[in-house]
């Protein structure tokens, strides 16, 4: 076991259990570890602190197990049968009921009408480089470093047994996610395949809503389900309003705002394949297809050419404008001047749901930008909520960082 070495001082955190080792706090290391190994983290006075994988750059280590369960038989399994746990508290999965084809044979809406969630969230299931999204029995996994890489087939056979014979397939689509490294076949594909299941989409239900999810083809693992919350949310104030969903991808609000009564939902976004799948989803539910419109073309130019006073509920939520912190400022810059022109457009007495999932702009940083766009629109704004991430998106409390989706529900006078 290749034991690394930090300085004197700098295994505070990892003794307040934060999962990352960054590589200025290393002070030497016995033996020469491949990007991807699991190592062993020591104090300057020897003292064993955590396991890990290693990995080239600023930070060095992400944590596994502050034990030597990480090298045990069995980890993967204990690991995602402990994350499987927290979504059947949460109520997002439960193997004894009956099919969710079939929901009025439930009494629980909620658990009996949703069938997808995020099963593996980093950090925030003690796996740091690892997502896992759950639809209806297939599991789609994202390996964002080369150690979770490297370990995807002992992952993708405990998925097996958590699972068993539910199991329909586990697909890796790690090819966006993993470092580039050489020796790595960043090529996506099947991890399992039950025999009877050949497809590559299926239709899922999110609180009794349908949606189309395609994974091989689609945006990230097929959908975005750290919205599910707020997308109910979006559903409960629609009734009556006309609505515009900006930067869409497959409809998710769109569907909840039809569904619960909006007169009419403009969605915009200027991915073809995206569009294509929001009038899937809207014909799945069964709306009448004259409430609804889907426009292809890009959502700022779209909603700087608004006219005043259209809409009177805008959902804002846009892809990460920043992915490192070197392009904070000019991330912040864009949220300011797109939430100033809802603000502006936006129907007296109407709603603005706006959003960042950059995770290096925090909550107050975000609120700050809106602010700002608020006070150069010039009109009377409240916040009637703060909006975050639902518990299958779960934060290791040891992690803040891990707190990425944040967003306000604006009331505009």
């Amino acid at each position: 076991m290749i034991k690394i070495i930090l300085k004197k001082g700098r295994e505070d955190s990892l003794r307040r259990f934060h999962p990352w080792v960054f590589s200025g706090a290393i002070a030497d290391m016995q033996g020469m570890p491949s990007e991807g190994d699991i190592v062993a983290v020591h104090a300057a006075d020897g003292s064993l602190m955590a396991y890990g994988h290693y990995q080239i750059g600023s930070i060095a280590v992400r944590v596994l197990s502050f034990d030597d369960s990480a090298l045990k038989a069995g980890f993967w399994e204990d690991m995602l049968s402990r994350a499987l746990q927290v979504r059947v508290a949460c109520g997002l999965h439960r193997p004894d009921a009956p099919s969710p084809c079939h929901p009025e044979e439930r009494s629980d809406v909620r658990i009996s009408t949703t069938n997808c969630y995020r099963l593996v969230h980093g950090e925030g299931d003690n796996l740091p480089g690892l997502i896992i999204d759950y639809y209806d029995g297939v599991c789609v996994m994202q390996a964002h470093s080369v150690g979770m890489f490297r370990a995807k087939k002992q992952i993708a056979d405990a998925l097996q047994k958590v699972y068993g014979d539910a199991l329909k397939a586990v697909y890796d689509k790690s090819s966006g996610t993993a470092p580039f490294k050489a020796g790595l076949d960043l090529i996506d594909g099947y991890m399992y395949r039950r025999e009877d299941f050949s497809d590559d989409e299926q239709v899922v239900l999110e609180n009794g809503h349908k949606f189309m999810v395609n994974w091989t083809e689609g945006q990230k693992t097929g959908f975005f389900l750290d919205q599910r919350e707020n997308r109910a949310l979006v559903g409960s104030l629609a009734r009556g309003r006309n609505v515009l969903n900006l930067f869409c991808y497959t409809g998710g609000f769109s569907i909840y705002a039809l569904a619960n009564g909006a007169v009419h939902v403009d969605s915009v976004d200027s991915s073809k394949k995206a569009m294509m799948m929001v009038d899937r989803n809207v014909a799945l539910n069964g709306f009448d297809p004259s409430r609804h419109t889907s426009l292809c073309c890009d959502a700022i130019d779209y909603l700087r050419d608004v006219p005043e006073g259209k809409y009177d509920l805008m959902i804002v939520d846009p892809p990460a404008f920043a992915k490192h912190r070197g392009a904070l400022k000019n991330a912040l810059r864009a949220y300011q001047r797109l939430n100033a022109a809802a603000i502006s457009k936006v129907a007296p007495g109407g709603f603005v749901f706006t959003y960042s999932c950059s995770q290096v702009v925090d909550k107050e940083a975000f609120a700050l930008a809106v602010f700002s766009a608020a006070a150069q629109a010039g009109r009377s704004v409240r916040i009637l909520d703060r909006l975050n991430q639902p518990c299958d998106h779960s934060v290791n409390i040891y992690h803040p960082e891990g707190e990425y989706l944040k967003g306000l529900l604006l009331y505009v006078e």
